[in-house]
């Protein structure tokens, strides 16, 4: 990567960590706690083609390697469709990639969209949230019984209503 001096150092590290490591995952807390904690990849698109996901509500490190985890699973040729199981990114869990709505993409996805912008020269339409089931209950946020605690920390970026 040659140095452009209109970059910032956050916007040249960005980029950096995209040519070195496929993507930069980005970890976004509230201190309030008014937002709930998440976690989203920057550059997947640039590094494999395929796109961004967002994680929310579960220990940084945890949804770091999950992020990482689904990078690792692109470059074996994984292609995400909404609804899709994912295995390997929870021990002894299954989890779902659901596509996210556009109009929940600027609110979540800051750093991803302006690499897309950049490097592809369009704006950034597809991204997937990766949703987890409850622990005890293994039941997803759109399941009946759900725990309250398991749908509080994931607010849904994506259409509520399956396909199924």
């Amino acid at each position: 990567m040659t140095a452009d001096p209109t970059l910032t150092e956050y916007e040249t590290t960005l980029l950096r960590n995209i040519e070195n490591h496929d993507c930069q995952v980005t970890y976004v807390f509230d201190p309030a706690n008014k937002i709930k904690s998440f976690s989203y990849s920057a550059g997947l698109p640039v590094s494999v083609g395929q796109p961004d996901i967002v994680v929310f509500g579960l220990p940084k490190d945890l949804m770091h390697f999950m992020i990482n985890e689904v990078a690792a699973q692109y470059r074996k040729g994984l292609v995400l469709t909404d609804e899709q199981i994912l295995e390997g990114l929870i021990e002894g869990y299954s989890c779902v990639a659901r596509r996210v709505l556009n109009e929940n993409l600027a609110d979540y996805f800051n750093s991803a969209m302006w690499v897309h912008r950049r490097e592809l020269g369009r704006p950034m339409e597809t991204a997937f949230q990766i949703v987890w089931p409850g622990v005890e209950q293994r039941l997803f946020p759109w399941e009946e019984g759900c725990d309250e605690a398991v749908i509080a920390a994931q607010p849904p970026l994506y259409s509520q209503r399956m396909n199924s």
